[in-house]
């Protein structure tokens, strides 16, 4: 099928053949945090170098959600339908309230500040989980350069007791994460230090413990290429959609890959939204692309 690349039958499955990839807009200097608002039927998403978040709607097209957006990246919502972003310029995790108040909710651990939260995920349980790699604060084009103070490192974070921990800190540069359906595992794409000649660059899957307190493993769970992994989101089966160079890789729970949704330009992230969670929305660097799926992506919330 044109636009797609089938490396297991499986895939078959998942794409219509009378759905194509749709360009939504474009014009965009880089796409990043795409989330899916049911409640307003809406697509948010950051345009990072313009420090700005939009919206995306399909009777209006686009329009400014917020700006300044504090060089905002990812963003998902929690279990009470706040929108939750991580900031690069103010190196922080900050909350919109349903009043539309802002609330930071995180900028230091052990004292010292985090670098640049890059992308978040909110677990059942009401935690929040998010990657803080130094990529935010490392030029002036997606937040202002700063000087680190940690290492990079994969946090924890309890609203309710103002808690944060490490939970994996044996990255150079974690990205975008997701968990499974059921909670048990958590995907953590790592993408390295590339002021490296040969960066570290793959996803990793780690083991999740039944209270949601531990991670065990962390071992390498696959290697996208061409490219690099980024963003990444989960299906109703547990299968990881995963941005790449040539487009959105779709990979088996066994770490296998199933088959390529073909884009035009380098994907960042991705989101599943839509009435029925079918639609899957790729920011593919300048442009948002868009299509529809036989897969639902997992609810959040």
């Amino acid at each position: 099928m044109d636009g797609f690349e089938i490396r297991d039958p499986r895939f078959k499955r998942y794409i219509h053949g009378n759905a194509p990839l749709e360009e939504l807009a474009s014009g965009f200097r880089w796409i990043e945090g795409p989330v899916w608002m049911g409640d307003a039927n809406c697509l948010l998403f950051q345009d990072i170098p313009r420090n700005r978040t939009m919206r995306w709607t399909e009777e209006g097209g686009v329009s400014v959600y917020r700006a300044p957006s504090d060089y905002a990246n990812g963003q998902t919502r929690d279990r009470q339908g706040r929108l939750i972003a991580c900031s690069h310029h103010g190196r922080c995790l900050y909350r919109t309230e349903l009043d539309g108040r802002l609330t930071r909710l995180v900028a230091h651990h052990g004292g010292k500040r985090l670098n640049a939260p890059n992308d978040v995920v909110v677990r059942s349980d009401g935690t929040i989980w998010f990657s803080d790699p130094l990529y935010g604060i490392q030029s002036d084009y997606e937040g202002g350069r700063q000087d680190s103070e940690q290492p990079p490192a994969l946090y924890r974070f309890d609203p309710e007791k103002g808690e944060i921990r490490v939970m994996a800190g044996d990255f150079d540069g974690p990205n975008g994460l997701a968990f499974s359906p059921d909670e048990r595992r958590l995907y953590v794409s790592e993408t390295g230090d590339q002021t490296q000649a040969q960066p570290r660059q793959y996803i990793r899957v780690f083991d999740v413990s039944p209270d949601g307190t531990r991670l065990s493993g962390g071992d390498v769970f696959h290697k996208v290429e061409p490219g690099y992994c980024d963003g990444l989101r989960v299906d109703e089966d547990g299968n990881v959609w995963a941005s790449a160079g040539d487009g959105v890789h779709c990979i088996a729970p066994d770490g296998r890959l199933l088959g390529k949704v073909l884009v035009p330009h380098l994907v960042s992230n991705l989101c599943f939204g839509g009435l029925a969670r079918n639609r899957l929305f790729i920011g593919g660097s300048h442009t948002l692309y868009a299509i529809f799926l036989n897969r639902r992506g997992v609810q959040w919330p």
